[in-house]
């Protein structure tokens, strides 16, 4: 395989292309390279070769900034083995810094950068199967018919599974953004779908971002600042239809510096927060139980109260205001405000299995 430069193109693993952009700031921002430096990056398996060796030698003599990386398709995944108290995790893409120490290479720190795209109910097969044989029988003509026939890139395919887009991510990410607190590794970069990340929107309390003077992001918790360089990344990144360009390029929409803390505090408790808040809302949980009581039991149903709280009207024109009252209230009459009616597919239950 032929060493590419940033102007070149990073497969991270058999099913996933990254292009340039996305791999040289990964690297940049991880390694804290100066703006304008344009690192040279090559994958592991082509160190076999004695003119990618020289070469690297050479630009390493020159004070060049060079890395190879470890993926899938070209070297082999690496990962951190397990031991008794963790698990075992696989890196998608595992970069090495190589540095110059008395005129011979030597390994550095580590970068990890990770991949993670929408998930969908179903199942590829039949979609395979179509783009398969369309090939077959249009071969000359076989994106114009893709074109005319876009059904055959859902067959099977039943829709994005969102809850477990995020649930199946967010353990991995918090354990991986931990990764920077160690000297040898540089951080990790979390590389997702614009969808994927509209979809972790209500999972994590549906945070602002803080714009920074250099063009990315911050999603922090309250009190705490980005440290400098950030060791954790999640790059929001997006196809760009616009093109005439097959497959269509990776554009980074947004790049933002984050940690394992602030995640675990969006998650973790803002999130809930809002969700508990909605469990004796009029539009919650016990407007559900109520109206699924009714079809069981319609007498028990009458009995599911809310407590809501009600104008005082005591108070004297100009008092101090009183801590609001409250009073339980039958959720039956509050149920014309309702339009929930029980889980929807995004809802989060137990672990699926996996479907081929």
């Amino acid at each position: 395989m032929k060493p590419v430069e940033s102007g070149g193109r990073l497969r991270a693993c058999p099913y996933r292309a990254l292009n340039d952009d996305l791999v040289s700031n990964s690297i940049r921002q991880l390694f804290a390279l100066p703006a304008g430096i344009h690192p040279f990056v090559t994958p592991a398996v082509t160190l076999k070769r004695t003119d990618v060796r020289d070469d690297i030698g050479r630009r390493l003599a020159a004070g060049e900034h060079v890395f190879i990386y470890f993926d899938k398709k070209t070297s082999g995944e690496l990962s951190i083995p397990p031991t008794e108290r963790s698990p075992e995790f696989s890196f998608d893409v595992t970069v090495v810094e190589v540095t110059n120490k008395d005129g011979v290479p030597h390994i550095g720190r580590l970068g990890i950068l990770e991949i993670q795209t929408m998930d969908f109910h179903g199942s590829y097969r039949d979609a395979v199967r179509n783009l398969r044989e369309g090939l077959r029988m249009h071969p000359t003509h076989f994106g114009l018919t893709v074109q005319d026939n876009q059904w055959w890139l859902s067959e099977g395919v039943e829709g994005p599974n969102i809850a477990n887009v995020f649930k199946r991510t967010f353990y991995q990410m918090m354990f991986k953004f931990q990764l920077g607190q160690h000297d040898r590794c540089a951080g990790c970069v979390l590389a997702i779908p614009q969808s994927v990340w509209d979809s972790w929107q209500r999972h994590l309390g549906a945070p602002d971002l803080k714009a920074e003077t250099d063009g990315t992001f911050s999603l922090l918790a309250p009190g705490r600042e980005r440290l400098d360089p950030c060791p954790a990344w999640i790059y929001v990144f997006d196809p760009d239809a616009r093109t005439d360009v097959t497959p269509s390029p990776i554009v980074v929409r947004k790049m933002i510096g984050t940690d394992a803390p602030s995640i675990s505090h969006w998650a973790l408790e803002v999130a809930p927060a809002a969700a508990l808040s909605n469990i004796d809302a009029e539009v919650g949980l016990l407007s559900a139980l109520s109206g699924r009581l009714k079809l069981f039991w319609p007498e028990l149903a009458k009995t599911v109260v809310a407590d809501v709280p009600v104008e005082d009207m005591r108070a004297a024109p100009g008092a101090r205001p009183r801590k609001p009252r409250r009073k339980d209230v039958p959720i039956e009459s509050l149920e014309s405000r309702s339009d929930y009616s029980g889980p929807g597919p995004e809802a989060v239950h137990g672990e699926e299995p996996d479907e081929g």
